[in-house]
């Protein structure tokens, strides 16, 4: 436990390992999802619940020539049916496109319009083009179906490779597939560089697509208020806030008539972050019609039309000298991000991705060109590390690749270029400044806890019976925050006995209400049964809400400076009452006493005196800046050279996560992201047809997603004796780390394994995900 005052004060503060309090409703069947709600709002009858259908393109490029309604429209129990031009006419806008990027030589981003239903042309199979709101949801269903579509089928192209060449546009009108890109750096300088570089090391590398495949699919249950002529909306989402803005823009009305509320989440990955065209859509028939729509996407509505994560194809390449110090970094990419460009998914490529290339390595030479490239694909958004899984994938790929090139230990060359610790804080090529970091001795902690030395004994063993074995790492940074530093926080402290506290920050799974709970019991001293958390209410209050890892060291910060605002309206408070100065009042456990008397007035006795029995407090505060979180993860996997399956086999990491709060809730983060970093290594890609443009992973029977014994057993570690220092609590964010360190760590031991057994001449050709098809064809090539 840490011998700081803000950390470990009571059995159920911070540093402990509290339960979490959101599992027992959950445990019990309990929980509030959106499919589990009646309606958006309680005056309105079950009866009047109807269910909403979409109609999507089959087609990945075409016109829509003519809509058949007829047969539709005089289906039993159908409501409305809802078509793009419908909503044109409407005044529905599209969604919000891109906004700070260019193309070359500054002209502006090209992009086509987001409508929310297609308008005169479809882009990517699965595009919504028209809903039906029927009484049920299988009448929704069966309605849907019976409409006709003429679609005049055009040209498509889903590879980046060809949508480059441009002879086939994703826009009309438009001189090629290219929506911006971005330089950064100084490309002669670095040119010189390589020129006189002793070692240039080279990789192609592709990190492929991805699906988020969250448990609980996209939700949606709009409810027409007549009697405050309001819009209620319960959905899944992770930025309540974000969603409610969309949604009303798009349909026009003022942000103040519309309300979203989550409740329970099954699961956000960053996939959850914004609104979506069948939000918006399904807010528009519950307007139209004012009763309650719902939508709950399927499983195959949720591969087609739910943003996509990742698809970047890059050309990597590290100059170093004879002693094995890094020069200069040139990194080239091209990213697919589909139809429809999102901010995020070009920002992810073009900005946030680039800010992490060089890693916990001291790299100023920079030249890096990024492009985001248009497909008729699904659109990309973010997902679990938002960019920076693929580049610390790049860096990491190329140390260890530089250390077999040029025959220096790949401990020796990242001890010879980390950041020491007394160059911080520290500004990288980028501009990012790192507040903190001990980065070498992160490694060595994580090879001690890996074994690191005794290896060589297992993969003997591992020999004796004809597996390869190998070893990877990676020594890894990321940032945090998603550039939103500022969080507001309410509290309430009540007469009844309660203390009430409200944040924007949004629960998905990760246990944040516990910690925020936790928090306010160090604050206050009181058990955790007094702590009530609310989240996910726009009437409530206003906020980013989660994404970015930003939940703890942004709203945690701002809940722990709330409360002690509310302490010290408190102590002015009990002031008054004792007829004291407030220098003397002093507080612990959840009483106020004079200092030197024996006056004393409990925290909920106060509350009961004042107007209104509660102590409100309304607080706004922001970190100084982001967090950096970093780790050393060490992967042993097993290859079968019969088959070619591999085997993740041990998994040990050390994570500098700053300080602690929970460290269950942390290792389950850890843990959980690393899974889906292995899912990327091994297993996960989302493929379409290069000619029809279908989607060919569209089901789980087709998608490959790491299972419960795929997961090897993790020892996973952290070290708090380096907090952050732009934020109060010294914590740093926490939930995409694993993701981010595993990845590398996987396809390095891999790599590690194929030079072992003689064949390191294979390890550059390695791409992901690494199946045993693609393994067993790289070992017969």
């Amino acid at each position: 436990m840490s011998s700081d005052p803000l950390f470990g004060a009571t059995r159920f503060g911070s540093g402990q390992s509290v339960a979490r309090m959101e599992d027992d409703a959950l445990l019990r069947g309990q929980g509030r999802f959106t499919d589990d709600l009646l309606a958006a709002v309680n005056d309105v009858p079950d009866a009047q619940i109807s269910h909403l259908a979409f109609v999507r393109s089959p087609h990945a490029h075409a016109r829509i020539v003519s809509i058949d309604l007829r047969q539709a429209q005089s289906m039993p129990g159908v409501l409305l049916i809802v078509s793009g031009q419908d909503l044109l006419d409407a005044g529905c806008k599209p969604l919000p496109g891109v906004a700070g990027f260019t193309r070359a030589a500054g002209a502006a981003a090209a992009f086509p319009a987001r409508r929310v239903l297609a308008h005169e042309r479809v882009r990517f199979v699965g595009e919504p083009v028209l809903a039906v709101v029927a009484q049920s949801r299988e009448q929704a269903r069966d309605a849907a179906e019976a409409i006709v579509v003429d679609y005049e089928e055009l040209p498509a192209v889903t590879e980046l490779a060809e949508a480059l060449e441009g002879a086939t546009r994703v826009l009309e009108g438009a001189s090629d597939n290219i929506v911006a890109e971005a330089r950064y750096g100084k490309a002669d300088e670095a040119a010189q560089v390589f020129s006189q570089a002793a070692h240039v090391v080279r990789l192609p590398l592709l990190n492929q697509r991805l699906a988020a495949l969250t448990l609980e699919p996209r939700s949606v249950l709009a409810s027409w208020q007549a009697s405050g002529d309001r819009l209620v909306i319960r959905m899944s989402s992770q930025m309540p806030s974000g969603a409610r803005n969309t949604i009303a823009d798009c349909l026009g009305l003022e942000r103040k008539s519309v309300r979203v509320v989550v409740g329970d989440v099954g699961g956000g990955f960053g996939m959850k972050t914004g609104a979506y065209p069948e939000d918006v859509v399904t807010a528009f028939c519950a307007h139209r019609l004012s009763r309650s729509v719902k939508w709950i996407a399927d499983r195959s509505e949720e591969f087609l039309a739910t943003t996509h994560g990742r698809d970047l194809w890059t050309q990597a390449e590290m100059a170093l000298d004879a002693n094995g110090k890094i020069l200069a970094l040139r990194v080239h990419s091209d990213a697919n991000v589909g139809a429809y460009p999102t901010g995020t998914g070009v920002a992810i490529a073009l900005l946030i991705g680039p800010w992490v290339l060089t890693g916990v390595y001291d790299i100023q030479c920079i030249d890096y060109h990024f492009r985001a490239v248009m497909t008729n694909t699904m659109s990309t958004a973010a997902y679990r590390g938002a960019g920076r899984p693929e580049s610390i994938y790049i860096i990491e790929r190329l140390m260890d690749e530089a250390a077999r090139q040029t025959g220096i230990d790949r401990i020796a060359l990242r001890r010879r270029n980390f950041i020491a610790p007394e160059q911080f804080p520290y500004r990288n090529a980028m501009g990012q400044v790192y507040d903190v970091g001990a980065f070498e001795s992160i490694m060595d902690q994580g090879l001690e806890l890996a074994d690191w030395a005794g290896f060589e004994a297992r993969a003997a063993q591992s020999a004796q019976q004809g597996r390869w074995r190998g070893l990877g790492l990676a020594t890894f940074l990321e940032w945090t925050g998603g550039n939103q530093m500022e969080e507001r926080v309410t509290l309430s402290v009540r007469a009844d006995g309660v203390i009430e506290v409200f944040s924007a920050v949004m629960p998905m799974g990760q246990g944040i209400a516990t910690t925020l709970a936790q928090l306010v019991v160090d604050a206050f001293g009181v058990p955790i049964e007094k702590v009530k958390v609310i989240l996910g209410d726009t009437d409530r209050g206003d906020g980013f809400g989660s994404a970015g890892s930003r939940s703890l060291f942004t709203g945690g910060s701002a809940m722990r400076i709330g409360a002690e605002r509310t302490l010290a309206k408190g102590k002015a408070l009990a002031a008054q009452e004792f007829e004291a100065a407030e220098a003397d009042i002093v507080y612990e456990a959840g009483r106020f006493s004079v200092a030197g008397t024996d006056l004393s007035l409990g925290l909920f006795e106060l509350a009961a005196r004042q107007d209104g029995q509660r102590i409100d407090m309304d607080s706004t505060s922001a970190a100084a800046g982001p967090s950096w979180p970093n780790g050393c993860h060490v992967v042993e996997v097993e290859i079968d050279p019969a088959t070619g399956t591999v085997q993740v086999v041990a998994y040990a990491s050390v994570n500098d996560v700053g300080r602690v709060v929970n460290p269950t809730i942390v290792r389950g983060q850890l843990d959980g992201g690393a899974v889906q970093g292995i899912g990327q290594a091994l297993y996960e890609a989302v493929i379409y047809d290069a000619q029809s443009g279908q989607l060919l992973t569209g089901s789980l029977m087709d998608y490959a997603a790491p299972r419960a014994d795929d997961s090897p057993d993790f020892k996973t570690e952290m070290d708090q004796r380096i907090p952050s220092k732009n934020n109060p609590l010294g914590v740093k964010g926490v939930g995409e780390l694993g993701t981010i360190g595993a990845t590398p760590a996987v396809v390095n031991a891999v790599a590690d394994a194929l030079a072992r057994a003689g064949r390191a001449d294979l390890a550059p050709a390695l791409q992901m995900p690494l199946t045993p098809a693609r393994v067993w064809q790289l070992l017969q090539d």
